[in-house]
């Protein structure tokens, strides 16, 4: 899937009318257990109700990493991300040292992930240091998940030389922790996600809160870490949790004309209570956070929607 494809060239006649063919965008999100994919499912609707001429599509992914090297390529017209995966791409380090993307732009910072440790009552496991020795689900290989975990474990002295890594999305770890295959599971993702809810009717789940000194050791290690607060009752059982919180933002390449990002910016940001009410978490999109939140140069286009909202952009926010 190329940068703004069309459709097959065949025409449709209405009324004595040829319709007009649609160019059709591709949205990379991640896997179907997590939010990415219902986050994008419901952007690809809002653009094909209020974007004349474009139709999009949520496509199922490997989710950060791997969406940041399809806008590249232009397989993917939009993606969401992590922010320090974001962050990475665009200045070419961590995974993507010698490979730097500055062709990424950001369009929206939609809502902030949280870093969620999950294990089974009676593992015995409490804390970080007793993953040690543990088969650990670190995420699916290359996406944010994976980031985070392995950040996280590196600023508190635990390496993957430690732990009995497992690289499963988001429903094999709630399978595989259900199955005993595994004793503890990461999910970087919005709260709630569907794999957990699930696992938590079936499960008596327990999740592994940071001390305040392994909050401090991952902030230090990525300023991009955010201490926020895993409500009780969001999932069976689970109380008041403090978690790490990463912004998810949504990105196209700077290919993308300015008029179609606008039009996306302002489809979305209009349109955003249908948005919410696919999921949740897209309480969180606003502009202010889109503003206090991305990491990266946004795109001209958003950039003029949101002057048009009165905004002012941070210097660091232009291209």
């Amino acid at each position: 899937m190329k940068l703004f494809k069309a459709l097959a060239a065949s025409t449709l006649v209405i009324a004595g009318a040829p319709a007009l063919a649609q160019t059709q965008l591709s949205i990379a999100t991640g896997g179907t257990g997590g939010v990415y994919y219902p986050m994008g499912g419901g952007l690809a609707e809002v653009i094909n109700n209020n974007v004349e001429g474009y139709s999009a599509t949520a496509e199922v992914t490997g989710a950060s990493v791997e969406n940041m090297g399809l806008v590249a390529t232009g397989d993917a017209d939009l993606a969401i991300a992590l922010a320090d995966t974001v962050q990475q791409a665009h200045s070419g380090t961590g995974r993507f040292e010698d490979q730097q993307l500055d062709m990424v732009r950001g369009i929206a910072s939609l809502y902030a992930n949280m870093v969620q440790i999950v294990t089974l009552d009676g593992s015995g496991i409490e804390s970080l240091d007793d993953l040690v020795g543990k088969r650990v689900s670190v995420g699916a290989p290359g996406s944010g998940t994976e980031v985070n975990a392995q950040a996280i474990l590196n600023a508190n002295g635990i390496t993957y030389d430690d732990i009995e890594e497992q690289r499963l999305n988001f429903n094999e770890t709630a399978d595989a922790l259900a199955n005993g295959d595994i004793d503890v599971g990461f999910w970087s993702v919005g709260a709630p996600t569907s794999s957990i809810m699930n696992l938590a009717t079936t499960q008596s789940i327990v999740m592994i809160e940071l001390s305040d000194d392994e909050i401090a050791a991952a902030r230090e290690a990525d300023p991009i870490f955010a201490e926020t607060t895993l409500d009780s009752g969001i999932y069976d059982g689970v109380d008041d949790t403090t978690v790490l919180g990463v912004p998810n933002v949504l990105v196209a390449s700077s290919q993308m004309s300015d008029d179609l990002a606008y039009e996306l910016t302002r489809a979305m940001f209009e349109n955003i209570e249908d948005l919410q009410a696919v999921h949740p978490a897209a309480n969180q999109t606003t502009v202010d956070f889109t503003l206090s939140a991305t990491p990266i140069p946004l795109h001209p286009g958003a950039i003029r929607y949101y002057e048009e909202t009165g905004a002012e952009i941070p210097d660091a926010l232009r291209p």
